[in-house]
């Protein structure tokens, strides 16, 4: 019921839930702030190679949202950056360019997603694109027996896994990087509270 102490109680309890998460923001963000990230390096003759073999030309946005992202990632400063686009506007490629780049300095890329389904397309998509370089990709979802996602778990943590992309799983405590230089999450609103206050204890 509207009016009354049990909806006093639970405006107060919402409003003060508000504030708490306003002030946490504002904590990491100046923590961040001053925080000294990772400064990836130039573009390699690989990364441009990489790049020239997409079959595909360009679109104004795209070049301009990877070069963007590329001087974000030669900044020491560490990167927070939403990227918008309907679907298929080319935000994958953009993605798998940043991942390359990552890889090529020894550091770990993880793609963040909310379906398996998805997450099979992106790691399909991740399998062609690198077909032609020494970049081990994997998937962790519910298509992956236990035994498998056991295996994929224990090669993340040696190292041995470049890229990984993954469901919710990615965020199971017993999921463990040697370097993780990139986390890239898609679909970022399909995220709840709980997932994103995880996704913040890992960056």
């Amino acid at each position: 019921k509207l009016g009354g102490a049990e909806w006093t109680n639970r405006v107060n309890r919402a409003k003060n839930a508000a504030k708490k998460l306003a002030v946490d923001l504002a904590a990491l963000y100046a923590e961040r702030a001053s925080a000294k990230g990772f400064a990836f390096s130039k573009d390699t003759a690989w990364q441009r190679t990489f790049e020239e073999r997409f079959p595909y030309e360009l679109t104004p946005d795209q070049k301009q949202s990877i070069e963007e992202i590329k001087a974000d990632m030669e900044n020491p400063r560490p990167m927070d950056r939403l990227l918008c686009g309907d679907v298929g506007y080319g935000k994958t490629e953009v993605a798998l360019r940043a991942c390359f780049k990552c890889v090529q300095d020894g550091k770990q890329a993880a793609i963040l997603v909310p379906t398996t389904i998805l997450a099979q397309q992106h790691y399909n998509t991740m399998c062609s694109r690198f077909a032609d370089f020494p970049i081990k990709a994997a998937c962790l979802s519910r298509f992956q027996t236990p035994k498998e996602r056991e295996a994929i778990k224990r090669a993340l943590a040696e190292g041995k896994i470049d890229v990984i992309v993954g469901t919710h799983a990615l965020l199971a405590k017993d999921v463990k990087y040697r370097s993780l230089g990139l986390l890239i999450i898609d679909e970022e609103h399909r995220f709840g509270v709980n997932h994103k206050e995880q996704i913040k204890a890992l960056k």
